[in-house]
Order: C-alpha cells, then structure tokens, then sequence
C-alpha cells in the first residue's frame, strides 16, 4: 500500500520531519529518514526535534538541518512535505503551522484534520498482520508516501571514533520508572562477573542528575553529553542495561547486547538490528542474576 506523495514532489524539495521526544524513538526515526534519503537523494530533509535529543541528528549524512520545534523555524525552512512521526496535539500545531502544502500523520493522529495525508497502520502499509518494531512503525511511514518496500536498516546516530583502550562493557542500571529498572544488586553482581569471567571493564553510564554511587567500585560516568554517551557505546564491546535510550543507542553501532524488561513491550522496544538477548519479568526483579549470566554467554558467543 503506498500513495505517489514523493514523485509529486519537485527535485530538490524540502521535507521536515518532526520527532518530539524519546531518545529511543529518536534513534529509531533514523531508519526512516535513511530510507527516505536513499530514495530520493536530492530531497533536502530537517528533523524537528528538541535540544536534548538533536545530538541524535546532528551530523547524519542524511540530515541537512535539525530545528527546533518552533513553528516559525518550521516555517523558515520552507518544507514541502511535513512529516509528523510523533503525533499529540504539540506537533500537530507544528504540522498545521509548518506551511508545507503537504501534511502527513498516521491516521490515528488528533486532530485528523492537521493533514491532508493520512497514513494508515504500519500492518497494511507492510501487508502483515503481526506486532511491529517501533522501526518498522516509523518506517511504514515513509513507504506509505512511495518509498519502495524494502528492508528496515539499522539506525544511524553519528560518533567520534573511540581512542585505542582496553575491551569495557557498557552497563546501563538506570530507567525512566521504578518498574523498568532492575535491582542496583544485581547489576553489581552482573559487573563481577563482566570483569572476572569476560575479562571486561564494567563502565556504568547514567544521565543527568542520576546517582550511580552504589557502583563506584567501577568506573562511572553520570550526566555526560549525548555526543560522549555515544562515542562510549560506539566503542563498547558489550552493552547491558534497562529498556531504554542508551540500549538503542548501542544497538545502532551494532554492540552485542542484553536488554531487561520489566512491563514495557519488548516486541516493539527490543534492540534493532544487533546480536541481543532480551530478558523480561513483570516485576522486573523476577530476573535472576543467573539467568542474566546465562544470555550474556549467549550473546558473547552469537556476537564472537
């Protein structure tokens, strides 16, 4: 199922796509985008988006500009295609207010009458009845406006190369809820046995504002930029952590992984495109250190 929305659009046009929020659902939008620049290369494309997750777009060889989500940068851009991949009323206005003559948005989007084109679910576009990835979701968007049909590529998030050091594994204990977030104790136990049986350099990454004094036994690093989280994960040999930003992060630079689940849905949240192992118990606590062992042997061995 697709419409002939990009053959009607000028060679050279502008496209903004706008992707409020979410680191993880940032870094999934760039299979989107990707997409959409391979099949139309002249396309020059913008992704609105806000200053803590713009490092995400910032120096995307697909990515001309990345704006903020004001209407007036909107407006100066001049788009001719508006892609609202977010949905809610904020990038509806956005949308409405963007003055492109063509305003995209699933139809499931409110208030439907921001857009002229009204994309249907992700299933139809992709002819499959079951549950989609969050990348395939976002993917099914641009297909829908005429891009082939073809395989989702791996995300694309920009980083500096990593100075020569010794192997480390990234370890993430932190979460947006308590729910999501695994106990301290078992990552702990977790790094022992990174460090003794892998013979790798647990670092724990935390964001803004987070303690990560209960694993000062190991190397920490808590409130670092985006920019230097994704350097850290582009040269990791191993990533384990909580359902969140960081894992898709890692998983862009195709860093083996073990993710843990607590209610979140791991079918349309799980690592995209890279060696992993999902682990999931609702509480997340349910997950035993020794089954955690157990996958990241799994993942060492399908990721050697």
């Amino acid at each position: 199922m697709q419409t002939d929305t990009l053959t009607r659009l000028a060679p050279g046009s502008r496209v903004s796509l706008i992707r409020l929020r979410s680191l993880g659902d940032s870094v999934l939008s760039t299979p989107a985008i990707r997409l959409l620049k391979q099949a139309r290369p002249d396309l020059e494309i913008a992704v609105v988006s806000e200053d803590r997750f713009a490092p995400v777009f910032e120096g995307n060889p697909d990515i001309a500009q990345v704006l903020p989500p004001s209407a007036r940068a909107i407006r100066g851009f001049s788009p001719d295609l508006c892609l609202n991949l977010h949905g809610g009323t904020r990038s509806a206005r956005l949308t409405l207010l963007s003055g492109a003559r063509l305003r995209a948005g699933f139809d499931i989007f409110r208030p439907s009458w921001a857009y002229n084109i009204s994309i249907p679910t992700a299933q139809e576009i992709l002819g499959v009845t079951r549950r989609v990835h969050t990348a395939e979701h976002q993917a099914s968007a641009v297909f829908y406006l005429g891009v082939p049909l073809q395989e989702v590529p791996r995300a694309v998030v920009p980083a500096l190369p990593v100075p020569a050091a010794a192997p480390y594994a990234v370890l993430h204990p932190m979460a947006a809820t308590p729910e999501k977030t695994w106990p301290a104790s078992f990552f702990l136990e977790l790094a022992r046995y990174v460090s003794h049986d892998l013979g790798l350099e647990p670092v724990f990454i935390g964001g803004p504002g987070e303690d990560l004094s209960r694993f000062q036994i190991w190397r920490t690093l808590a409130g670092q930029p985006l920019a230097a989280v994704a350097q850290l994960l582009r040269g990791a040999t191993l990533f384990v952590g909580n359902d969140s930003g960081p894992a898709h992060v890692a998983a862009a630079f195709g860093v083996p992984e073990l993710v843990l689940f607590g209610p979140s849905d791991e079918e349309i949240w799980s690592p995209w495109r890279t060696v992993a192992r999902v682990l999931k118990a609702d509480p997340i606590h349910g997950i035993t250190v020794d089954q955690a062992i157990r996958a990241l042997r799994a993942v060492v061995s399908e990721g050697a």
